[in-house]
């Protein structure tokens, strides 16, 4: 999700950095509603927010070593031992931990945002990876995203000796499983990976099966905002949204409308075409347009069904598209704040 963002910023910033300047708003805890920057509430709905705390197996796993798996880019990578970890992603880091697992690992990502891995030192700076802080914590085993670099960065962590598993991104919600599984294996500990798999795949279903039938099915736009840069950004195909939309029971609107990038710069046009009942935010990119107020005032959003109604869902930017263990946390709360209502399955309680 990260790098997808960040190839599409790139051209949108390429018009926006001449006349304001980059960065990013203050962060917020999850949960965050869809209130203005003065904290009045303007139009949010009720949620179940994500918990800032992960919830690990019982029975934590003692890796059997050494293993041999084969790497997501082509590579055999035999892991002997595992006692210093590196998850250069949130969503990586999140595995480990709920495995049982985060006593072992000694450095997080910046978009790790649970609670237990809130010491940890930052191996990364924006979207890149230091290779200089990996190799001086002097890890058994990193384990990175596909799409995570430099790949410069990522080659002087091989050549020093390091063992890099690379695990692919997850697009949907059936890439949960197969991340939990790869990262499991690979730290000599399948069995947690399947109970983990099975945990988390129920615990979706169980909310999947709590969706009220609505005909027409809502139709959701996913927007990507940075009002401190200007960056208004509408999900495409690709955006990594459109199978969680579509989990809650919604028509991914961006998608549907013919918008076959992963993200396009939001138009009066593109946005009356899509014709959203709702909108999906990230958190901290609603806070930086100044709440449900701010939000409506971007050019075409008002005249929009979800914008005259002010149906608005916000949810936290470290899980919003994670695809990992908290996820049926986060189909929940959208759930909730798209129709209204609390969901039947409590989160987090299914077996």
């Amino acid at each position: 999700m990260r790098t997808r963002l960040a190839g599409a910023l790139l051209s949108v910033l390429a018009l926006t950095l001449t006349t304001t300047a980059c960065g990013g708003p203050s962060g917020t805890g999850s949960g965050t509603t869809a209130d203005g920057a003065d904290g009045s509430s303007q139009g949010s709905r009720s949620t179940s927010p994500v918990s800032d705390r992960l919830e690990p197996l019982t029975d934590t796993p003692s890796p059997e070593l050494p293993v041999t798996v084969r790497s997501a880019d082509g590579r055999k990578v035999t892991v002997e031992r595992a006692d210093r970890l590196v998850p250069l992603s949130g969503s990586l880091g999140e595995i480990v931990f709920t495995l049982g697992l985060g006593d072992r690992v000694v450095a997080r990502d910046v978009t790790a945002t649970f609670d237990e891995a809130s010491e940890l030192p930052v191996v990364t700076r924006g979207h890149d990876v230091s290779a200089e802080s990996v190799l001086s914590l002097r890890p058994d085993l990193v384990i990175a995203e596909a799409t995570t670099g430099p790949a410069e960065a990522m080659d002087q962590i091989r050549a020093a000796g390091i063992r890099i598993l690379v695990v692919d991104p997850a697009a949907g919600l059936d890439d949960v499983g197969p991340r939990i599984r790869a990262v499991a294996d690979a730290l000599g500990v399948p069995e947690a990976g399947r109970e983990l798999t099975t945990r988390s795949e129920q615990r979706i279903a169980a909310v999947t099966d709590s969706v009220p039938d609505e005909d027409p099915r809502p139709r959701v736009a996913f927007l990507y905002l940075r009002g401190s840069a200007s960056v208004y950004l509408i999900g495409g195909k690709g955006s990594g949204a459109t199978s969680l939309i579509e989990a809650a029971g919604a028509v991914d609107a961006g998608a549907g409308s013919g918008l076959e990038k992963d993200f396009t710069a939001i138009t009066s046009e593109a946005l009356v075409k899509a014709a959203p009942d709702a909108i999906l935010v990230m958190a901290k990119g609603l806070e930086s347009v100044g709440g449900v107020d701010g939000l409506v005032e971007i050019p075409g959003v008002a005249q929009t069904p979800a914008g005259m109604d002010r149906r608005i869902v916000s949810v936290e930017d470290g899980v919003l598209l994670n695809y990992g263990p908290r996820t049926d946390q986060v189909l929940t709360s959208v759930v909730e704040q798209l129709y209204g209502t609390e969901s039947d399955t409590e989160s987090g309680g299914a077996a």
